[in-house]
């Protein structure tokens, strides 16, 4: 696997603001391995850009950094002789070089980091905006702020009360890749193995790079992932660290949902963190992006709500992990991958159903699905005739709600078969509607008994794994 892969849409947004020819701020933010450096990298390599990434250090050390940057620029397009780097006497003063450097062509300027930045000198959001506000009406410059601190990009670049407020053009949020894209960097793997290994790296571009495709999955358990000594073994604790205060009281908190604890009073009990203390972690581990709150489809402000895991690498890790440590630190990889092995169409339950509901995306206003989607979701309640709970896989619905389409996604080795439809087509009178629609996705395709009753009925479809 070789060269820049995905991102086209995020690439596209870029360049578009960079061919409007006036000033530009685009934010660009999104949870560290995201892949953000390699997007800018891949959009100003061939044009006229100056670059600096912040470092967590004093605002001295990152104004010489950005001097350094804007003395690269300008040795390139003025053939200045190499030589002792300028360092201006302060942050203002190098914002306002670039902008006069912008004033004779399209320039980019990249701030990567920007928290690290402000975190050096509070002032320079503040000082940031004069500039702009004196510069921007007449300025070709287009500034580029990237950040990986998700609450500190949301609240204090894109927030109300930040000086940046108004002054940002465009924002882009990078999330993980969805298995189309996350396939492409294992080629040489199977159709069934390349989703596996979607599963297990989440779409996160830094931890695909990690995957060898000549390997089979258990062999890349071993190596890539359950040995103590590769990249992804310490990496859910290396970015707890990296991004929170108290990350063993965090790794607590995924441990218990791991585990099974959904609800947030058992989620409290397992992690051993008083309830009245535990929303602002929890919002801090979902601003991350490695947990959600989820709420039956029908009902988004029900108390029935409950947290998982959204990121399947940590989902991943800390079913597993834990368990096996003690086999993976006296040198048993190999066991503990089969062991993983033997369970994982169990963990590909969750995974295969995200993938489904990103197939509804892609083919949402063709003849593939029976309406306009707006909008989707899973569902869970109680059946009143058996006093059993019941869940549905995804349900959806569009402009009309009265038009729902209802979806089991099926993640095992053999076809699918009738039964599996009535016991869907039970469930969706939990969740009435006047125009139902069922769709089947399967691993394992379908039984010929089930074919048969699909083409009978225009409101049943089927979708193979083969086809997805």
């Amino acid at each position: 696997m070789a060269g820049f892969i995905g991102r086209e849409r995020e690439l596209g947004q870029l360049r578009s603001r960079y061919q409007s020819g006036r000033f530009e701020c685009v934010i660009v933010y999104g949870r560290r391995r995201i892949g953000k450096t390699e997007l800018i990298k891949e959009f100003t390599r061939d044009k006229p850009a100056i670059l600096f990434s912040a470092v967590e250090n004093n605002i001295g050390k990152n104004v010489a950094a950005l001097s350094a940057g804007i003395a690269t620029y300008r040795n390139g397009t003025e053939g200045n002789a190499a030589g002792p780097v300028p360092v201006f006497a302060n942050f203002s003063d190098a914002i306002e070089e670039v902008f006069r450097l912008a004033e004779r062509e399209r320039l980019i300027c990249v701030i990567d980091e920007y928290p690290y930045l402000v975190k050096a000198d509070a002032s320079v959001s503040s000082v940031l905006q004069h500039a702009i506000d004196r510069h921007k009406d007449t300025s070709r410059l287009m500034f580029i702020l990237s950040g990986s601190s998700m609450s500190f990009m949301e609240r204090q670049v894109l927030g109300y009360q930040s000086p940046l407020y108004g002054r940002r053009t465009a924002q882009i949020k990078l999330e993980p890749f969805d298995y189309a894209t996350a396939r492409r960097f294992v080629p040489a793997m199977s159709h069934e193995d390349a989703a596996v290994v979607y599963g297990l790296t989440g779409g996160v571009p830094q931890y695909l790079l990690q995957i060898d495709d000549e390997l089979g999955i258990e062999e890349n358990l071993r190596r890539n992932i359950l040995d103590p000594s590769c990249y992804l073994f310490e990496e859910p604790a290396k970015l707890l660290q990296e991004e929170l205060r108290k990350p063993y009281e965090y790794n607590g908190i995924i441990e218990a949902i791991a585990s099974g604890a959904s609800r947030f009073n058992d989620i409290a009990l397992g992690s051993h963190i008083d309830a009245h203390t535990l929303s602002p972690y929890l919002r801090n581990l979902i601003d991350l992006g490695l947990v959600e709150r989820e709420t039956p489809f029908d009902r988004p402000a029900s108390r029935k709500a409950v947290y998982r895991i959204r990121d399947s690498f940590f989902r991943f890790w800390y079913r597993y992990v834990p368990t096996y440590m003690t086999l993976i630190q006296f040198g048993h990889a190999d066991v503990a991958a089969a062991q993983v092995m033997a369970d994982l169409p169990r963990f590909m339950g969750p995974v295969f159903e995200g993938m489904c509901r990103q197939w509804l995306w892609i083919n949402n206003a063709t003849d593939a699905v029976p309406f306009l989607l707006l909008h989707a979701g899973r569902w869970w309640g109680g059946d009143p005739a058996t006093q059993r709970q019941e869940e549905i896989d995804i349900v959806a619905t569009g402009m009309d709600r009265s038009q729902t389409l209802y979806c089991e996604c099926k993640w095992r080795n053999q076809p699918t078969g009738v039964e599996e439809l009535r016991l869907l087509q039970h469930r969706s009178d939990l969740v009435p509607s006047d125009d139902r629609h069922w769709m089947l996705f399967s691993k394992s395709g379908f039984t010929e008994e089930l074919v048969d009753v699909a083409a009978g009925d225009t409101r049943v479809s089927l979708v193979p794994f083969a086809d997805m």
